[in-house]
């Protein structure tokens, strides 16, 4: 392995084409061009002596060298950024980094549409990925550099990873505009009798903490329907007679098409926390990216 050509740009380079596995999104991340890009992948690949990224099923994939190099890598040039940029202020303006974002339907609705907008006003050189939020692989998404930043409850945030409180969120009621049964007001007996929409973010679930609430009280109620996500909850109760329990910040965007309303019974709300792996707790960029959030939320 001859690595006396390697300088700090190609480093820059490999970590960027183990990110993305793929030439033309790295060469776009790195502002090069996609010739220049794969000229720079054929000097790793000499000094390496490995091929790096090889071709498969669905795009590209990393050898096992690369895999093994990609998180010492990452952390080696996180330090040098450490070094180089302690101290700099932030100019918003000619700020330029992608950051990969992972969240519930319900945060992209609730938070991160008015923060992606906000980005593109004040760093107009932010690039942001929304990325579904996955709790079972967060924790390796997060130390591989894949997901940034997650926004999730904090109960869900890996052990290893640092978080931050940005707000909490409760459940009101919803029923359609000229509900034949519901004019502005919900009393439990009523609340019970009509039939609800649930959302079971894994799917298939028809129970709920509302349940548990029920339960605790002799309670129960009738699920009609299970969704997977909130979004599309007030466009099926506006459409129906069914009633569904959902955050106020998405029902407060319907508050013109569906009635909003109190719960008879006291059900838990929820906090909503950013969540990151400490290698990017000091780098400058993901510190004012991650305190504009904490501003917006």
């Amino acid at each position: 392995m001859d690595t006396r050509n390697i300088d700090l740009g190609l480093l820059v380079t490999l970590e960027a084409l183990l990110a993305e596995r793929n030439v033309t999104h790295a060469a776009r991340r790195l502002n090069l061009s996609q010739p220049a890009l794969s000229a720079r992948l054929a000097r790793l690949r000499e000094a390496l002596d490995d091929p790096l990224l090889i071709p498969g099923r669905r795009g590209m994939i990393l050898t096992q060298r690369a895999l093994e190099m990609m998180q010492p890598l990452h952390e080696a040039l996180e330090g040098v950024r450490r070094v180089v940029e302690q101290g700099a202020p932030i100019n918003p303006e000619t700020l330029r980094a992608t950051v990969a974002v992972a969240a519930s339907d319900y945060v992209q609705y609730a938070l991160l549409t008015r923060y992606s907008v906000a980005l593109r006003a004040e760093a107009p050189m932010i690039r942001i990925a929304w990325r579904a939020l996955d709790v079972m692989a967060l924790s390796t998404q997060l130390e591989r550099g894949e997901v940034d930043l997650a926004l999730a409850t904090p109960e869900h945030a890996p052990a290893a990873m640092r978080q931050r409180r940005l707000f909490e969120e409760e459940y009101v009621v919803v029923a359609r505009q000229g509900h034949p049964a519901v004019r502005g007001v919900l009393d439990l007996d009523l609340f019970c009798a009509l039939d609800h929409v649930v959302v079971s973010p894994q799917g298939g679930g028809f129970a709920g903490p509302t349940d548990a609430a029920l339960e605790a009280i002799g309670r129960r109620r009738t699920v009609a329907l299970s969704t997977s996500g909130f979004l599309i909850v007030p466009e099926i109760v506006s459409r129906s007679d069914m009633i569904a329990l959902i955050p106020r910040r998405i029902a407060d965007g319907w508050s013109d098409r569906v009635q909003v309303l109190e719960p008879p019974l006291h059900i838990p709300g929820f906090v909503i926390a950013s969540i990151w792996h400490d290698r990017t707790t000091s780098h400058p960029a993901q510190s004012w990216l991650r305190d504009r959030l904490a501003a917006l939320a």
